[in-house]
């Protein structure tokens, strides 16, 4: 199976200044760690970017800021959905515009869309863009669920190649696979979920872990597709404990804060999320070095 975005790919967090301000420099920074220390590519404005709290502005000049970083040397992934198709279009062109290779459309949260609701969205979205798009499934933060067949049906769709699945549920991953088809790509949306994904067709993960962990997760997901599944499952299981400590609370918080200790960004976050208490920052802390990362 042929993938050209990439295994890994980290959903990227947005730095912020101490007065809550998008600090861009930090951001393009940041992209090229992350493509220096093993991410394929990264997504920009998801959910671990806090792109609920972004302006279309702060957006857009992300989608900027990291093109103009790494573009080239690694998979930028615009994070242009939102809970209006309209303003969807619109961020899903600029970010055309821009030089993107790839759109990530989330389904549309606090609507509660129907299936047909689904269908019509994604379509909508594929029809105005040159873009190849990856659909983002992630029930949890949405309150709606984008079903298999529905998933099969949006796959007919030339542009819309992949879909980042986060609902956890493995039978759902594999209708997926079993209705869309191989050319179909699934990149799991949940770290800790990656290897049994692979199992069921995965290509990779779009991970938040990568942007601490992203060579062993290379290492795992390599191991897994040479036959080596001793190796992988034991990659997998060295990581598990990071896995946990990084959802200890609310993503992006614990992630924002590991990416801190390493001095890749401040652990600044927006209103409504707070930063890691004391306690939480020690969770990570423990979790990095218990990894060997002196931290």
């Amino acid at each position: 199976m042929s993938n050209h975005f990439g295994r890994v790919i980290t959903a990227m967090v947005t730095p912020f200044t101490a007065d809550g301000r998008v600090d861009y420099n930090a951001a393009a920074r940041l992209a090229n760690f992350l493509i220096d220390t093993g991410s394929d590519g990264v997504v920009v404005s998801g959910s671990t970017g806090e792109a609920a709290t972004l302006s279309d502005e702060e957006k857009i000049n992300l989608f900027r800021t990291v093109v103009e970083a790494v573009g080239g040397r690694g998979t930028v992934i615009a994070g242009t959905g939102t809970n209006d198709t309209r303003d969807t279009v619109m961020m899903t062109q600029e970010a055309e515009k821009i030089g993107a290779n790839l759109a990530m459309v989330v389904g549309p949260y606090y609507n509660k869309p129907t299936q047909e609701g689904y269908v019509r969205h994604f379509r909508t979205v594929a029809e105005n863009t040159g873009l190849p798009i990856m659909i983002y499934n992630v029930p949890g933060r949405t309150a709606g669920n984008i079903l298999p067949a529905t998933v099969a049906q949006l796959s007919q769709i030339s542009n819309i190649v992949a879909i980042k699945e986060a609902s956890g549920n493995l039978e759902q991953v594999s209708e997926i696979a079993r209705l869309a088809g191989d050319s179909f790509m699934i990149y799991s949306g949940d770290d800790i979920l990656t290897l049994p994904m692979l199992a069921l067709g995965a290509r990779g993960v779009v991970s938040v872990a990568g942007h601490v962990v992203a060579s062993p997760l290379q290492k795992m997901i390599a191991a897994f597709l040479a036959g080596d599944l001793e190796t992988a499952r034991t990659e997998h299981l060295r990581l598990v404990p990071f896995f946990r400590a990084i959802f200890c609370t609310t993503n992006p918080i614990p992630i924002k804060a590991a990416v801190s200790l390493l001095g890749q960004c401040q652990h600044f976050v927006r209103s409504p999320l707070v930063e890691a208490s004391p306690a939480e920052f020690e969770t990570v802390r423990r979790a990095m070095n218990d990894l060997g990362l002196t931290v």
